[in-house]
């Protein structure tokens, strides 16, 4: 396990979590100077072919399009008839099926392991891209082969127009603010809805470490289905009533009793607590547990949670 100690630049871990996280990009040169990929483009593709293992292929390289998405499995006759340029293949959480590429978290470590996602590692050829976009969550993009250039756009506070007609999130238009050459080793930071575009110079490969950014919908959908399990039977009442209430219109009294029955429900000793550390740690793919060996840890206080169960 090799821990580098040049990922920011001369920055320390909590100035980069100060000045950076969640903030504004970072380019550092030479961060990972020296990593060696522990898996080839063809064992990549191998990957790719595999029905439990969750990859795409990105074909485009026209800012204004067409741009197509293929979801895997792919087959080996798929990469025969791929073009020479303008191609891009992503593969998911290579950390779970590499154990090499999981080692490289380790370098991650001043950061919650449970806010991790997965290593998403992607092959191009020259022009390969997969188009001007923006993504929720936190990333760190680690050239580990070839050159790929970084066209940088602004936070985008609410939803750009994006293309029509694409099953791709391509933004219609894209306004760079900075420009980035990546040669191996080299890590680019992007907080979330920055918008970007790497389009590779050369064949190579890059390693993404992303971060777990669930939207708001996603909690509270998950926090309803962990109410529902609970014995709990509470029952809506009204508030003191008067004659005056007898109409269509909602008195705020009614909308203050339903808010004071949620509050009273949510600041209930350690239930956010533990359904939040049940939701946090649960497995990126549920199914596969016995074949992935994930492991998904957190702990609250003296509980310990392991993919989205109490351990002790």
């Amino acid at each position: 396990m090799t821990l580098y100690t040049n990922m920011f630049g001369g920055l320390s871990a909590q100035q980069f979590l100060e000045l950076y996280w969640q903030r504004r990009p970072l380019m550092v040169q030479g961060a990972f100077a020296g990593y060696a990929s522990p898996l080839s483009a063809d064992e990549l593709a191998g990957l790719s072919l595999e029905p439990e293992v969750e990859s795409r292929m990105v074909l485009g390289s026209d800012p204004a399009g067409p741009w197509r998405l293929r979801q895997g499995p792919f087959s080996e006759a798929d990469f025969r008839a791929m073009p020479d340029t303008a191609w891009t293949l992503l593969v998911q959480a290579v950390d779970l099926w590499v154990p090499d590429v999981k080692a490289l978290l380790s370098n991650f470590s001043f950061l919650p392991k449970w806010r991790l996602d997965d290593v998403m590692v992607s092959y191009a050829p020259a022009g390969g891209s997969a188009g001007p976009h923006f993504d929720q969550y936190d990333v760190f993009l680690i050239q580990v082969e070839g050159r790929k250039r970084w066209r940088i756009g602004r936070t985008e506070d609410e939803s750009p127009p994006l293309l029509d007609n694409s099953d791709l999130r391509i933004m219609k238009n894209f306004q760079q603010v900075d420009e980035w050459l990546l040669e191996p080793g080299d890590m680019l930071y992007l907080p979330p809805r920055v918008g970007h575009w790497g389009v590779a110079e050369t064949e190579g490969m890059t390693f993404s470490i992303g971060f777990r950014a669930p939207t708001l919908t996603d909690l509270l959908a998950d926090l309803a289905i962990e109410l529902s399990a609970e014995d709990n039977e509470v029952y809506y009442r009204d508030p003191e009533l008067n004659v005056d209430m007898a109409s269509e219109q909602i008195d705020p009294a009614f909308i203050k009793q339903a808010k004071t029955l949620l509050e009273n429900l949510l600041t209930q000793d350690g239930l956010i607590e533990d359904w939040f550390a049940r939701f946090m740690t649960a497995p990126k793919y549920p199914d596969m547990e016995e074949q992935t060996r994930e492991s998904r840890l957190a702990r609250i206080n003296n509980r310990l949670y392991r993919n989205g169960d109490i351990v002790d």
